[in-house]
């Protein structure tokens, strides 16, 4: 196991943002690099990835191991070469009998087992909600460009901040070249790094229908192209001068502002930086709502621009 950051915590104030769809596509490049990846569904009242597996009823999931009634590796199915899902139940009953303390011993187990542990985390305020963001080496913010959502986004950042979570940086999804927001803007408002802008694309949709991850599904795709440089980012291989821009506004604003115009459409242990339950709980009550590199890591291969469909 490296040293590196390992287990990512992918979060959002604002629900219905591109979050899971980045998820599923960051653990899907990182798999495709020879990665053993794993993506856990902790959005434990609002299960996402439950139909990514097909679950039956009666098939074990995060909530039974959260409540003491089996081990995470009964939870844990395979997707793909490479990738693994631990999803949330989708019934009431089991979600009553959770224990979301224990998360942070099913977190160090998966963090043994796997080369990168993505932590899907569901929108709000809400123990359940905040917990990950302290057991993460590094959380991952996901907003689009409107203002609710970059405010949401903000609350997510600090609450990171007081559960003791390292930000890595924020994705930008759903952005449109021919618009006049300002994509560093937005990152400097948040005081985070960007990590990657995630063009609008109606790729991403179709691959969600497909039920396939976008870099499979169309991998010269814009926006899967971007979603592999976001992979290549975390994992040190690419660098943040070359970020793909995909025609975002060559002049910046003197200040940093998001577009006031409509609202953001929706889409379908052992970590340095565990939180406390204290921590957790002041958190809660302080906020309102496929070759080898030198290094030995797989390299992640990002399309050339020009051979992008």
């Amino acid at each position: 196991m490296n040293t590196q950051e390992t287990v990512y915590a992918i979060a959002s104030g604002k629900g219905g943002v591109g979050k899971t769809t980045t998820t599923v596509n960051l653990g899907t490049a990182l798999a495709g690099a020879g990665n053993r990846v794993v993506i856990v569904d902790v959005d434990l009242g609002m299960a996402n990835l439950a139909g990514f597996v097909s679950l039956s009823p009666e098939d074990t999931t995060l909530h039974q191991v959260l409540a003491g009634e089996a081990d995470v590796t009964d939870a844990t199915y395979e997707l793909a070469d490479g990738i693994w899902a631990v999803p949330s139940g989708i019934e009431l009953d089991s979600y009553a009998s959770v224990k979301t303390e224990n998360l942070r011993e099913v977190v160090a187990e998966l963090r043994e087992q796997f080369d990168y542990v993505l932590l899907d985390v569901g929108a709000g305020v809400s123990h359940e909600t905040v917990l990950p963001l302290g057991l993460a080496d590094a959380v991952v913010l996901v907003s689009t460009p409107e203002p609710a959502s970059v405010q949401d986004a903000q609350k997510t950042r600090d609450l990171a901040d007081r559960a003791g979570g390292t930000i890595a940086g924020v994705v930008l999804t759903r952005t449109r070249p021919s618009g006049d927001i300002d994509h560093e803007g937005i990152a400097e408002k948040l005081d985070v790094p960007l990590l990657v802008t995630i063009p609008e694309d109606p790729t991403v949709r179709e691959s969600v229908y497909a039920g396939t991850p976008l870099v499979v599904h169309e991998p010269k795709s814009p926006a899967s192209r971007a979603y592999r440089y976001l992979a290549a980012r975390l994992v040190g291989e690419a660098d943040p001068e070359d970020r793909p821009t995909f025609g975002e506004p060559t002049q910046s604003r003197s200040q940093a502002q998001p577009n006031r115009g409509d609202e953001g459409d929706d889409e379908g242990t052992d970590g340095a930086s565990a939180a406390s339950e204290d921590d957790v709980s002041a958190a809660i009550s302080e906020i309102d709502a496929d070759s080898e590199t030198d290094s030995g890591q797989p390299h992640i291969d990002i399309p050339d621009a020009e051979s992008d469909s």
